[in-house]
């Protein structure tokens, strides 16, 4: 009916990214521009999380080729972000269990975020070595939780819950587990009952107001 249902299905890794994911992921995103039956996506993990972010077993293989191919591989990282937000569809995140690091960044690349209870995220590249800063994070979460909030989150790598994450205006909503679904719901209904241009429009200003 419009809607896109995009799961991260690698449960037995908490969805965590391979090289083989992020490109299918790009390729998805990339081509949703030339894709008018889609009015909306949903993106969402299997399992028992969202997204633990890269699985650095995969990785590690082509970050020990040195810098060049280190910058390479972020590059084709982060453009999946980029692509996100690019698409003119709007991209709901049903966010559960753990969101960190690139898992954490796909939520954030989202237009509306729905937190499950057990939604625990972090913004985890510090802790590995890495800026706080990678896939976009240093543009968007300030722009959702202000600078004091983003500087907290983004030095320390700490976790934050789906209740503070509302509070703090990181997600949209703050349920259940089982209630995502329905909220989801709530807004898909809300958006299919526009008109499909103004839709995508709309998302097109905003991001060039922002």
């Amino acid at each position: 009916g419009g809607v896109d249902w995009l799961t991260l299905n690698r449960p037995e890794r908490l969805n965590a990214f391979s090289p083989l994911m992020i490109d299918e992921l790009w390729q998805y995103f990339a081509g949703l521009e030339n894709t008018p039956g889609t009015r909306i996506v949903v993106v969402r993990g299997a399992g028992r999380a969202f997204c633990a972010g890269a699985d650095l077993d995969d990785f590690l293989g082509s970050m020990a080729q040195g810098s060049e191919p280190d910058f390479q591989l972020q590059r084709q990282v982060s453009r999946v972000v980029v692509a996100m937000r690019r698409c003119p569809q709007p991209i709901i995140a049903l966010i559960h269990g753990a969101a960190a690091e690139g898992g954490f960044s796909l939520a954030l690349a989202a237009d509306i975020r729905i937190a499950g209870l057990s939604a625990r995220m972090n913004c985890a590249f510090i802790r590995i070595g890495l800026s706080g800063a990678d896939m976009g994070t240093s543009y968007y979460l300030p722009r959702l939780v202000g600078p004091g909030n983003a500087a907290a989150l983004m030095y320390t790598g700490r976790f934050i819950d789906a209740l503070k994450a509302e509070r703090i205006g990181l997600v949209n909503d703050a349920v259940a587990d089982e209630e995502m679904l329905e909220v989801a719901q709530g807004y898909i209904q809300g958006m299919l009952a526009t008109a499909p241009l103004a839709l995508r429009l709309t998302k097109e200003a905003l991001n060039a107001a922002i």
